[in-house]
This record gives structure tokens, sequence and C-alpha cells, in this order.
């Protein structure tokens, strides 16, 4: 191992494309700390970047056969972690922006069906309370939300003064506000 030190970076080059794993070794050793610490600089992970750096170094003796240094080794190693990283980042940045989208779409999707919901039991509340009416009170008040007729339609349809009709409805959202509470003024809003 101490002869393959005293090689230059394009012998061991030679070398590691005819299969010496005596020349692999040892580019490993010579450049597994300047390439570790290039790649950390960029990712800031240590776990991340020992893996980049295992990632090239299995990808660099897989293909030794293959291998086309143009230039210096030190050189070509330093670029292939640089886009290494850059594919990381690249890769990182789709990632986060999917589990964001996801997140965001799951988080409206519960908001929508949460509400979707409430709004479902408070309208059969509602609904429960306007059967709850009197008879005369509770069609004059589904004739005036429901079928938006007017208090002279209503009367002359059912054969009343208008008076009794405003009464009936007055006293119908009187009733509901009082049994509903609070929910009572979105009665008014909703009937309208």
């Amino acid at each position: 191992m101490a002869l393959y030190r005293s090689y230059s970076d394009s012998e061991l080059a030679a070398l590691l494309r005819s299969g010496d794993r005596a020349a692999f070794a040892e580019i490993y050793e010579r450049f597994k700390g300047p390439l570790y610490v290039h790649a950390f600089h960029r990712l800031g992970d240590r776990e991340e970047t020992k893996d980049l750096l295992q990632q090239l170094f299995t990808t660099l003796w897989e293909n030794r056969e293959s291998l086309e240094i143009k230039g210096q080794l030190s050189g070509y190693l330093f670029t292939s972690v640089r886009n290494r990283v850059l594919k990381f980042v690249a890769h990182q940045q789709v990632s986060s922006a999917y589990i964001a989208s996801v997140q965001a779409s799951v988080q409206a999707t519960d908001g929508l069906t949460d509400r979707l919901v409430r709004e479902k039991e408070l309208l059969a509340l509602i609904e429960q309370e306007i059967a709850a009416l009197p008879p005369k009170m509770r069609e004059v008040f589904e004739l005036s939300r429901r079928q938006n007729l007017s208090n002279a339609e209503i009367a002359e349809q059912l054969g009343i003064s208008e008076k009794t009709v405003r009464n009936q409805v007055n006293n119908a959202l009187h009733t509901l506000r009082v049994k509903l509470g609070i929910l009572g003024v979105l009665i008014f809003y909703l009937y309208r």
C-alpha cells in the first residue's frame, strides 16, 4: 500500500481501470477526507454526506472499466460530488414541496369535512326544532322561509290575514331563537 501512495492520480486512475483493488483503496484514502468536507459543507448533514460518498465510491468501482476521466482525478471526483449534492438538494426540494402540498391538501380536506359535518348537524338540529313548532305555525314558517312566499301570498293560500302570517313567522323565529340560543341567530340568516 505504501507503494501506491507515491503514485500520481492519473497512474491510480489507470490502475483502477484495470481492476486494481489497492489502487482503488489508495484513491479512497486519498480523497475521502477532502470530498467529505466538500460535500458536508454543502449538505450540512453527516449521514447524508457519508451516504453520498459511499454511493460515489461504489459507482466509481462498479464503472471502473468504462471510466473516462478528462483532466485530473481530483477534478473528476469533486465534480461528481458536486453533481450528486445538487441532485440530492433538488430531490429534497421536490420532496419537501410535495409533502407540503399533501399536508395542505389534507388540512384543507379535514377543515372542509369538519365544517360540512358541523353544518349538517346544525341543519338537522334546526330541522328538528322546526318540526317541533305547532302545525299551523310550522306551515306558515315553511311557506315564508323555504318557498319564499310573501305574507300576502301565504295569507291568500291559507285563507288567513297578513297580520296573522306576520305574527306566526315572528313567533316561529322567536321560539326557534329561544330553543336554539345563539344558533337562533343563524336561523334568521339560513331561512331568510
